[in-house]
């Protein structure tokens, strides 16, 4: 009954601080405290790392990622990453910002970033590590630093080459050979790694892998009709798998091609089920806990959805209305969690409120 109160009154604050889920300030130093208390926390660690031999069992997750070892795995330190660059760059009164400065100096030095690079040829199989959800976020951090005119940015930009450059080779690599997307709501979503991989294109001016990318997006998603989105979610899901697909096709098809797809691509069934709140019932459980984070992305993807749709189509208005439910529902939620959720959800709800 506490708890229960206490999450209502702190809904009732969030709703009436976030102002259809703007970013205020109090809020960006709440939630930039999150990643601060990780970043530099080595355990407990999930590393992924594929044991080739007796003396790659005894390496620490430090030993084998340098910049991006803490907040329990590699991609949640990586777009933990992103976070702090991307509320440096938009918020003025951050209350840590010479500490946030000092952390993200210490991951970007040249020398940690080239053995972040070399990670991916130097042990057998590494190559598909993180395939594409990891990918998608260094991408983004990437994308990050090269739009913010700061002199720090600019050279964190330049130190991130050498691990930006591995991870577009081994991407332009595995597209073409990608013969079916990954429609599942955790990490290997093709559709959510391609919208990332499709912005950064954008911003850094790769027009001939955002070709490849868009080709292939409609390779793969073109001709989805009615999907059945009725099934959404499984238990641990944080993507839509059907919001990611039209966030993307909203990406790269021309507003009324885009309207005609939408509405062939879901039936009324699966709209009313793709609106329904998730029902989180154990925060503590790191796999239960990834449908806060499902909440946060369907807000972004509804939101970017709605921008792609004229003015007059009903869906536009549903959606923009929806996704504000989705974040003022999460928002107070992130805060009465665990390491499961501590590790990763700022990020989400920061990318939710200010894409």
């Amino acid at each position: 009954m506490k708890t229960a109160i206490s999450l209502f009154l702190m809904s009732s604050f969030f709703v009436n601080a976030q102002q259809k889920s703007e970013l205020t300030a109090e809020m960006a130093n709440k939630l930039a405290s999150m990643p601060l208390k990780c970043i530099n926390q080595e355990y407990p660690n999930k590393t992924a790392h594929v044991i080739n031999s007796e003396k790659d069992a005894v390496l620490t997750p430090k030993e084998l990622h340098p910049s991006f070892y803490g907040c329990f795995d590699w991609h949640s330190s990586v777009h933990g990453h992103w976070m702090l660059v991307r509320l440096l760059s938009t918020e003025q009164y951050l209350e840590n910002r010479d500490q946030i400065i000092s952390i993200l100096e210490a991951s970007f030095s040249p020398e940690k970033i080239k053995e972040e690079a070399k990670y991916f040829t130097k042990y057998q199989v590494a190559q598909n590590f993180e395939r594409t959800y990891g990918w998608a976020w260094i991408l983004k951090l990437d994308e990050e630093l090269a739009k913010w005119n700061h002199p720090k940015a600019k050279i964190w930009h330049q130190n991130l080459k050498p691990l930006t450059d591995e991870i577009l080779r081994l991407w332009k690599t595995y597209l073409p050979k990608q013969t079916y997307p990954n429609r599942t709501g955790v990490h290997p979503n093709t559709a959510f790694a391609m919208c990332f991989a499709i912005e950064w294109a954008r911003e850094t001016g790769d027009k001939i892998f955002e070709k490849e990318l868009s080709d292939k997006a409609k390779i793969f998603y073109l001709n989805n009709t009615k999907t059945p989105a009725y099934l959404e979610p499984d238990g641990s899901d944080f993507f839509s798998p059907s919001l990611e697909i039209a966030e993307l096709m909203s990406r790269i098809l021309p507003q009324k091609e885009f309207e005609k797809w939408l509405s062939n691509f879901y039936e009324k069934r699966s709209l009313e089920n793709i609106e329904q709140i998730p029902i989180i019932s154990d925060l503590s459980d790191y796999q239960t806990v990834h449908l806060v984070g499902l909440s946060f992305s369907k807000a972004w993807a509804m939101k970017n959805i709605a921008n792609a749709l004229p003015e007059g189509n009903k869906l536009r208005k549903r959606f923009e209305m929806t996704q504000e439910k989705f974040i003022e529902n999460s928002l107070p939620i992130i805060f009465q969690g665990n390491y499961g959720g501590d590790h990763w959800l700022a990020s989400f709800a920061v990318y939710a409120m200010t894409n």
